[in-house]
């Protein structure tokens, strides 16, 4: 048996899947036991990713809860190649095999930190805002509807009762790319600002563009804290995604978050950031439109100066 700390992020993404499969099918532990003739102990520590499941082992769990489908191809994709111990996913984020990595981090996590220094983290965006983002890289507009929504309903991971620690590390400039508009960015401002207020388990922190700099610049990543086991790092590329481990005795996005942290504005002073841009982005959004010498309107701006 392999300890924890040496697991894989993909073993530990087909454990959480295993588990999520057995608790929407209603089955206790010992119940799917005896359904596959399996050991239960050998059964729990297959979902703790404790020891990994063969394929086979996989395809009898599933057929015994009667997941089909989809959702079959994906969890039995999960358990081929559990030796790796970095793991890429190509497609976008909403493709199944990517999608079922960040969802099995997402519940395994007890607490996350997110480093975003250009957009709004993908969890605290608006629909207004992630259909906009989704629209621009090309898909149609019922396409980019579907992947706002499912963004959003991932948010009771860091919102609502059931909600982790979250904290969200984001750059100035992700308060000016005018997003969606300026009307959009007011609201998606205004909607960070009110959570960061009234959510005991989210904070939030700015970047300034004007602190020097910090490793923070090399890009965006998201630190998923796990109980008894090393964190895992997710980075979000355009068509792929990749989860490695951030070891023990290296610790580097742990040092990494550190070294942000001492960049940044106090979540009291995020916050006030925060509302004065969207103050900003809702007057432009207000503000008559300019005429030009032909008295027709000139082109309007979308963001303060």
């Amino acid at each position: 048996m392999r300890g924890t700390a040496m697991l894989t992020p993909r073993i530990r993404t087909l454990g959480a899947a295993l588990r999520d499969a057995r608790l929407e099918a209603h089955f206790g532990v010992r119940e799917l036991a005896r359904r596959v003739g399996a050991n239960p102990a050998l059964l729990s520590n297959w979902e703790l990713g404790q020891r990994v499941p063969g394929i086979e082992d996989v395809a009898g769990i599933l057929g015994a809860l009667g997941v089909v489908g989809e959702d079959k191809q994906r969890i039995l994709c999960l358990a081929r190649g559990t030796s790796d111990p970095g793991w890429i996913t190509l497609g976008r984020q909403a493709e199944p095999e990517h999608m079922a990595g960040l969802l099995a981090c997402e519940r395994a996590a007890t607490s996350l930190v997110e480093w975003h220094p250009l957009l709004v983290p993908g969890l605290l965006q608006i629909p207004d805002y992630a259909r906009a983002l989704f629209a621009s890289d090309g898909l149609p507009p019922a396409a980019a509807e579907r992947q706002a929504d499912a963004r959003v309903a991932r948010r009771p991971l860091v919102v609502g009762p059931r909600a982790v620690p979250f904290e969200a590390l984001i750059g100035e400039a992700a308060l000016y790319n005018p997003v969606g508009g300026a009307e959009t960015m007011a609201r998606q401002l205004r909607f960070i600002a009110d959570l960061a207020t009234t959510s005991p388990r989210l904070r939030v922190r700015i970047v300034r563009v004007d602190v020097g700099e910090h490793p923070g610049l090399g890009g965006q990543f998201t630190l998923y804290a796990m109980r008894g086991a090393d964190p895992i790092v997710y980075f979000e590329h355009y068509s792929s995604g990749a989860f490695i481990l951030d070891a023990g005795d290296v610790g580097t996005y742990r040092d990494v978050i550190g070294q942000i942290r001492e960049k940044a504005l106090s979540p009291q002073e995020s916050v006030a950031f925060i509302e004065r841009r969207a103050a900003e982005f809702r007057a432009v959004d207000r503000k008559p439109p300019q005429l030009d010498g032909a008295g027709a309107p000139a082109n309007r701006a979308h963001a303060p100066g």
